[in-house]
């Protein structure tokens, strides 16, 4: 017979969301000293410190021991909450931060910057956190160049795709493709920080609620099989940046593009 719902778990639903966010932080702290305790401190963030969390929300976790050969991430459970950690020194962190200024994608920098503190050694953070501010402030790396260019290229190729009758699943495969990049253009244009998953849609509202709402109203469209909306949408971001991308695209593979001892065998 199967079991039934853990009744921490169904006291935890319904239960206050600061209420959920301090048992979160007990356990945060339970963690980081018996899974880590060489680890000087941690910042502990993600939805469900920030009161916004759901049924199942995660503990995110940056782990900073004094040195690590490597760094890495590892996903487990620990007194009922699922926890994500990312362990890291503050060299390895450091080279996390100018990741994602690259990307435009503030995963280690939010965390950082905004992440409750627990630990011995709390403050030695001091410096990881207004790096991480500072860099939160400034926010991305201006959209320019090459990867503009292809950006550009692959919004006016999917673009082109939903012009025309398609069936309905075709535009929904279309419009699922189109919409992060569609998005990422749209904020890291402004050089605004964009996201990955929900964090693309949240990260919209925040920069222009009104366009959030037009994109969410293409997107249920398109999802219906009718991709104009969508695509007008395209079609005056696209503009913003010059006009769509195509004749005169050009890009150089990268070097595994050389093939070698994967191609052996293949017809010339």
């Amino acid at each position: 017979m199967p079991a039934g719902p853990d009744p921490k778990d169904t006291a935890r639903a319904s239960s206050p969301p600061d209420l959920i966010a301090n048992q979160a932080l007990a356990v945060a702290l339970h963690t980081l000293d018996t899974r880590y305790p060489g680890a000087g401190f941690a910042f502990v963030g993600g939805s469900i410190m920030r009161g916004q969390g759901t049924f199942g929300s995660d503990i995110d976790m940056v782990v900073l021991f004094p040195g690590v050969e490597r760094a890495w991430r590892e996903s487990f459970i620990m007194d009922g909450f699922p926890v994500e950690a990312f362990v890291h020194d503050g060299a390895t962190l450091g080279r996390f931060f100018e990741r994602d200024v690259e990307h435009g994608r503030p995963v280690m920098i939010s965390l950082a910057a905004e992440g409750r503190l627990v630990g011995s050694r709390v403050e030695e953070a001091a410096g990881l956190r207004a790096r991480a501010q500072f860099l939160l402030d400034a926010g991305p790396a201006p959209l320019a160049g090459e990867r503009l260019e292809l950006m550009l290229y692959q919004i006016s190729d999917l673009a082109d795709d939903l012009r025309g009758r398609r069936d309905r699943g075709e535009v929904m495969a279309i419009a699922v493709a189109l919409y992060p990049k569609l998005v990422d253009l749209i904020l890291l244009g402004q050089r605004r920080w964009t996201g990955a998953g929900k964090w693309l849609q949240r990260r919209l509202v925040q920069a222009d609620p009104d366009l959030a709402s037009q994109m969410e109203s293409a997107m249920a469209e398109a999802v219906g099989g009718d991709g104009g909306a969508l695509l007008a949408l395209c079609c005056a971001e696209l503009d913003r940046h010059g006009g769509p991308v195509f004749a005169d695209f050009r890009r150089l593979s990268d070097v595994e593009g050389r093939g070698g001892a994967a191609m052996k065998g293949c017809p010339v």
